[in-house]
């Protein structure tokens, strides 16, 4: 066949394609498990670094099943629901329904002889989602644990929200006020000492100067998340 003529590049081209198609596919197929389990085990370490223990990559799974006692799914009447699996849960289907028709997670945590209530957030940011996780004391009211991330928020501003020291504020916070009302988390703009000088000690933390959108963000997922939870909450209290 001759090598400069139209057919011989068009059957070389497709043959070309086919290849690397099929060597792309194969790759992506063959590396999927893997992939799966590093969601997994990240997945894992996120949920254990919301009360206070550090996990790498090779002990999570160990130090999860260690301290992660319990996993179940409620609904928003604060209800058992059998038959799902709390940790294959999809949040961000969950958080697009209505809250009276979410399947809620729960992640029972005992440590130190004390009991913690994980409760999964997802939410939206400036740029992308955010998501975390909130642990909470036996009270269901006090703030244990946070932690946060991002997909691709401002380095620098609101990208801040999977750093320690934004975190840290929301330990001791608390989410229902002194009537037992559920009053969520307030995040207040305008940076170091604005919660205080609010007045907001009890239920509110510092936004992140010049990452307020994102800031704001993360309250309204804080809140979007923890209301349907709420009869659950009132219903252990009883």
């Amino acid at each position: 066949m001759n090598t400069n003529s139209n057919l011989y590049i068009f059957i070389y081209s497709s043959v070309m394609v086919i290849l690397v198609a099929a060597t792309l596919s194969f790759t992506a197929i063959s590396l999927q498990p893997l992939q799966d389990k590093n969601v997994e085990i990240e997945k894992k370490q996120n949920i254990l670094a919301s009360v206070g223990i550090e996990a790498d990559a090779n002990n999570a799974e160990a130090e999860y099943s260690k301290y992660i006692t319990a996993s179940f799914v409620v609904n928003s009447k604060g209800e058992k629901v059998e038959g799902i699996d709390a940790f294959k849960l999809n949040m961000a289907q969950e958080v697009s329904k209505a809250h009276d028709t979410r399947n809620l997670p729960i992640y029972i945590c005992k440590k130190n002889d004390n009991q913690y209530f994980i409760i999964p957030l997802r939410g939206k940011g400036l740029w992308g989602p955010i998501w975390g996780y909130l642990a909470l004391e036996s009270d269901l009211n006090t703030i244990y644990g946070a932690v946060f991330d991002h997909k691709g928020e401002t380095p620098g501003l609101g990208a801040e929200i999977n750093q320690g020291w934004f975190q840290e504020p929301f330990l001791g916070k608390t989410i229902f006020n002194k009537d037992g009302n559920f009053v969520s988390i307030t995040v207040h703009k305008g940076g170091k000492g604005s919660a205080a000088a609010a007045g907001d000690l009890e239920h509110g933390v510092d936004a992140i100067s010049g990452g307020t959108i994102t800031s704001k963000g993360l309250e309204a997922m804080i809140s979007d998340c923890l209301t349907p939870y709420e009869n659950y909450f009132k219903n252990q209290k009883k």
